[in-house]
């Protein structure tokens, strides 16, 4: 597997990293077939200075069809507006050489994009995301809405085990990168630290041929990686709980400060006693 340690990638982005790999994924997302000596070339955007990914997976097929995915843990509802600003970027690079103020038409890639989920939240098989839906309304101001002329569709699969068979057996490392985070979950539920987790599923994964030859390769790297990736979303967990946990305590100040009941307070906001006493002590 040809890759670029220096790189920050995720586990997911490492393992797709490889032109053949790629054309076996998109194959499976659209259920199509491509010519195997029709070019796959990797664009991937990257932040020299920090040496790290700025997007997941950019690629060109043939230089017609250039390829934008992300894999996500969490649901993001602006995902469309963050692969419109990946695109420009990536035609940025792609178009440098040519003269866009030229009176010669220019020929450009046909963009797709797709987001590939396998997060523990609910979310149904397919979904599509759509720009316009993001777009505020400009009726106030006397405007008839009329359609957009800027839009942008993201295709959200779910990758999960028993969602997408179809397009997931088609894809074998994208099969075994699902064995391989399901089994991750399957340890913390039961019971082990996500390094112990991490730790024994790279050993099960090994011993049933599933992502053997990166694990033998590269099982440091992927410790790491995934170490970090799932940190990183349990420090998001953390900030959406501590800015719920503000938002009561701002509730409970001005409840106090109206002269509400300690109980009612305590029932509205489910703040302990403590805390709320701590709250009049600051108001005082």
């Amino acid at each position: 597997m040809n890759v670029n340690l220096k790189y920050k990638n995720s586990v997911f982005s490492f393992l797709f990293s490889n032109p053949d790999v790629l054309r076996e994924l998109y194959c499976a997302l659209k259920g199509a077939t491509l010519p195997h000596d029709v070019p796959v070339v990797i664009n991937t955007l990257e932040d020299v200075l920090f040496m790290s990914r700025i997007n997941d997976i950019s690629f060109e097929i043939g230089g017609r069809l250039v390829v934008l995915i992300e894999h996500q843990s969490t649901i993001n509802p602006n995902m469309a507006v963050r692969l419109l600003m990946y695109i420009a970027r990536v035609y940025e690079k792609s178009i440098a050489s040519k003269n866009i103020y030229s009176t010669k038409k220019l020929s450009i890639p046909q963009p797709e994009f797709f987001v590939l989920y396998n997060g523990t939240a609910p979310y149904p098989d397919k979904a599509v995301l759509k720009l316009s839906d993001l777009f505020k309304s400009i009726e106030p101001l006397g405007i008839e809405q009329s359609k957009p002329v800027l839009e942008l569709e993201v295709m959200v699969l779910n990758i999960n085990e028993g969602k997408n068979e179809d397009i997931v057996q088609h894809c074998s490392l994208l099969a075994q990168y699902r064995a391989f985070i399901a089994k991750v979950r399957e340890y913390q539920k039961d019971g082990s630290s996500l390094q112990d987790a991490i730790k024994n599923a790279v050993i099960y994964c090994h011993d049933h041929d599933i992502l053997r030859e990166l694990m033998e390769q590269h099982s440091t790297e992927v410790m790491n990686m995934l170490m970090t990736e799932w940190n990183w979303d349990d420090a998001k967990e953390v900030w959406q709980e501590e800015s719920r946990e503000e938002e009561r305590e701002k509730i409970a100040r001005n409840a106090l400060a109206k002269g509400y009941p300690v109980e009612e307070v305590i029932s509205l906001t489910g703040l302990d006693l403590e805390t709320l006493k701590n709250i009049e002590k600051r108001q005082n």
